[in-house]
């Protein structure tokens, strides 16, 4: 079962929540930038983060790397293939 997710804008302990995640988690992904800045307002030291957005963003980048690992194992498969030296001619 997913948990409700509000359509405004939370606070950094309602989105950690939401993703089952430590708040120190949560202030590292906007730290490093794992959570777009258009998915969060910051007023002060306060952010306020706009729940379907970070969920739209963050499903898009983890498709974007599945893809990007799909790619690259066919790439290695194929590698594997080409230097198979008992592969039939």
């Amino acid at each position: 079962m997913q948990p409700q997710v509000p359509d405004k804008f939370v606070t950094i302990e309602e989105m950690a929540k939401v993703f089952a995640v430590s708040i120190s988690t949560a202030r590292s992904w906007v730290r490093q930038g794992v959570i777009a800045k258009n998915t969060y307002i910051k007023v002060g030291n306060t952010y306020r983060f706009n729940l379907p957005r970070v969920i739209e963003y963050l499903s898009q980048e983890m498709a974007k790397e599945q893809e990007e690992r799909d790619q690259d194992e066919a790439h290695a498969v194929q590698l594997e293939l080409d230097l198979d030296p008992d592969q039939d001619a």
